[in-house]
């Protein structure tokens, strides 16, 4: 092993000859400027130090032992043995001088500080901080380890401060909350001590009164006991005499039997008979009557409580009545007690249509405008006051602003000479696609109304069905020719469009764009036809009059699925009111006259109005049976079942054509019931409610009803 003076010089050669200069680079602003400011000083006191020293000693790595400069407080006694130790110490291994002058200096520092401040701790680390400063100067091979060691320690430092400087605010709120905390502490502390000392007093008085309770239990007790003493002795007293009295009973029963034989002894000629045979004889008597006795006593104990046959029958027959008289009154309780339930109910549900209406009345009174003045219109409409008491006639605000809008739009389609054709896009009806400018023909609204009559005619005597739209371009070709029939069909759309309030162009123009089959119209017709029919048929004198009740049974005869109020809407649109009788006439053909306009009368507007509600309710059950969202996809078999369901009656053909307009599909490529392909067919319930919204939907038969619970 080399020896530590030769390892002291060559740890020394190498420093000198490698030397590794490194930048270490510490971006804390705050160490920074730390540093900064205190290089001067450092380098003016390094430099009095390097001046007392040329060189640096290798002690104390070949000396005999160590000083080492501990941490001990400048003024302490400690402090102060340590430092007379110091002096005592023997001359023969001597510190370094550099050594000497750091310690010397620190010692210096350290006895300048005022220890007595808060700040006393960071005082005394800045005499170590220099020391550690002129070390990483002095030593230059060193000094970027020494220096990231240092910079390390004084981000930790830094880092530390920061620390307890965010932690003094918490600290002043802890120590209000930890008062906060005594003091409820002790309010706490002192409810429970006035609690515990009432629960104290109300144990002392229950004790009291448990020992109470048990010295009368005691009393009681040994009073009991007395009683049953006494009890006992009477009851053996009781029994003894008894015994007493049974035993004097037979001996006065057999006293008065030897008397009795004693006398028959001594009479001996009174009787004519042998006294021991008398005497076996009454023995024999007197068992058959004990005997007797007890077949009597049990008679009595078996049959006391029976009664006469007579009298069973007259309380059975009694109890009879009482009965079907209980069961009647039992039958009217619950007949009462359900039209109670009823009425309750329906009392419930008239308090919530009060409560709704009253919320509804008010939110109307809060929020609804003044009820518009429509005598104003008579002087702006065209015909004066009479044509607009015509067109107002028992229409409602609303159906009266469509009546004003139709007369404006029909002054504003009036003034417009031309129309713009829309193009030859798909979205443009067939009949409809032309671009240019088309002639507004302006006709009247009777000329529109006889012209579309005219196509139904034709359309209905057609046997070779084509599309609706295609058939309508065709018959206008025909009728006004092909150079002008775009300006027709243009007219024609725009008026039907326009009149929505007209039974004829309103239903036209929703065939003609396809919101509603042709197949409704069609039949609609058919029935009012069936109907006049019926009423001609019943009309046995051809007088055009029918009464009030032969109305009512051909209405009944011809919708037999319709309900009784749904009847009595019907006489009521027809001419009945509450005062007529059943006898009154009435002229049928007047129920189905049409103006020169197109216009019905309101029995035919009541049939159409009824139609459209019972097809919507028969949609609105559908989806009801379906179960699913409008959103989700139904299949065809699903469908199928739901119909089946709440319209028994359908044929086959019925259902086959309403599933094919449901999944337009043909008919002919609809799979039987039970067939795979069924569940590969699906479509979106709101799609197919839409469709069969478009075609012609009735109920068949009446729905089955649920049997009963």
């Amino acid at each position: 092993m080399a020896s530590p003076k030769l390892r002291c010089s060559r740890f020394a050669t190498t420093s000198r000859a490698s030397p590794r200069p490194s930048v270490v680079t510490i971006d804390d602003p705050f160490i920074t400027k730390t540093n900064d400011t205190k290089k001067y000083k450092l380098y003016q006191k390094r430099k009095r130090l390097s001046s007392m020293s040329s060189h640096l000693s290798p002690w104390p790595t070949y000396a005999s032992g160590q000083t080492i400069l501990h941490n001990r407080k400048p003024c302490s006694d400690d402090y102060q043995k340590q430092a007379g130790s110091w002096q005592q110490q023997p001359q023969g291994t001597t510190k370094p001088r550099y050594l000497e002058q750091l310690e010397n200096y620190l010692r210096k520092e350290l006895l300048l500080l005022d220890l007595g401040t808060d700040s006393a701790q960071e005082l005394r680390l800045q005499p170590y901080r220099e020391i550690f400063e002129f070390f990483i100067e002095d030593f230059k091979t060193y000094k970027p380890l020494l220096s990231s060691i240092k910079n390390a320690y004084e981000v930790m430092l830094a880092h530390q401060k920061e620390k307890i400087r965010a932690l003094e605010p918490l600290k002043a709120k802890l120590v209000t909350v930890s008062d906060d905390c005594n003091r409820r502490i002790l309010a706490m502390r002192a409810e429970e001590k006035t609690e515990i000392s009432m629960l104290k007093k109300e144990k002392m008085n229950l004790l009291k009164l448990i020992d109470k309770k048990n010295e009368e239990k005691i009393s009681l007790q040994s009073e009991v006991t007395k009683l049953r003493k006494n009890l006992a002795e009477e009851y053996l007293r009781y029994l003894s005499e008894r015994d007493a009295r049974k035993i004097l009973i037979a001996d006065l029963n057999e006293l008065r039997y030897q008397r009795e034989d004693m006398s028959l002894a001594q009479s001996p000629g009174i009787w004519g008979e042998d006294p021991v045979k008398l005497t076996v004889a009454l023995k024999m008597t007197r068992q058959d009557l004990t005997r007797t006795q007890m077949e009597l006593n049990t008679m009595k104990a078996n049959f006391g409580d029976v009664v006469p046959r007579r009298d069973f029958e007259m309380q059975e027959k009694t109890n009879k009545g009482l009965q079907e008289q209980l069961d009647s009154l039992r039958d009217d309780y619950r007949e009462v007690r359900k039209e109670h339930e009823i009425l309750l109910q329906l009392h419930m549900s008239t308090l919530k249509e009060r409560d709704q209406f009253y919320s509804e009345l008010q939110e109307i009174q809060r929020t609804s405008t003044p009820r518009p003045d429509w005598t104003k219109c008579e002087d702006v409409v065209a015909g004066g006051p009479g044509r607009w008491q015509i067109l107002a006639e028992g229409k409602n605000s609303d159906q009266l602003v469509d009546v004003l809008l139709e007369e404006i739009g029909e002054g504003l389609l009036r003034e417009k000479d031309f129309f713009s054709g829309l193009g030859y896009e798909e979205s443009v009806p067939p009949f409809l696609r032309f671009d240019g400018v088309v002639e507004n023909k302006k006709p009247t609204k009777k000329d529109v109304v006889k012209l579309l009559r005219d196509a139904w005619k034709e359309r209905l005597a057609e046997e070779q069905k084509e599309k609706f739209p295609d058939f309508f371009f065709n018959f206008l070709e025909r009728r006004f020719g092909p150079a002008e029939a775009m300006a027709w069909a243009y007219t024609i759309f725009e008026n039907t469009k326009l009149f929505r309030s007209n039974e004829i162009m309103s239903q036209f123009y929703a065939i003609l764009m396809g919101e509603r089959s042709e197949s409704v119209y069609i039949k609609q017709k058919e029935t009012i036809t069936e109907l006049l029919k019926e009423m001609t048929n019943v009309d046995s004198q051809n007088e055009g009059l029918l009464t009030m009740e032969q109305l009512r049974t051909v209405l009944k005869s011809t919708f037999p699925f319709k309900k009784e109020e749904k009847i009595q809407e019907l006489m009521e649109a027809g001419g009945w009111h509450p005062n007529s009788s059943n006898a009154d006439l009435l002229n049928y053909h007047s129920l189905f006259i049409e103006d020169e306009e197109g216009q019905s009368v309101p029995f035919v507007q009541k049939l159409w109005e009824q139609y459209l509600d019972e097809k919507d309710k028969y949609l609105k059950e559908l989806k009801q049976l379906l179960g699913v969202e409008l959103r989700d996809e139904v299949t065809l078999p699903k469908v199928r079942e739901a119909l089946m369901t709440i319209d028994p009656k359908l044929d086959k053909q019925t259902l086959n054509s309403y599933l094919s307009q449901a999944f337009q599909l043909p008919v002919t490529k609809l799979p039987e019931a039970g067939e795979h392909k069924e569940e590969g067919i699906v479509t979106l319930l709101q799609t197919a409610l839409q469709r069969l919204q478009v075609a012609d939907i009735r109920r068949v038969g009446p729905r089955e009803q649920e049997p009963a619970s």
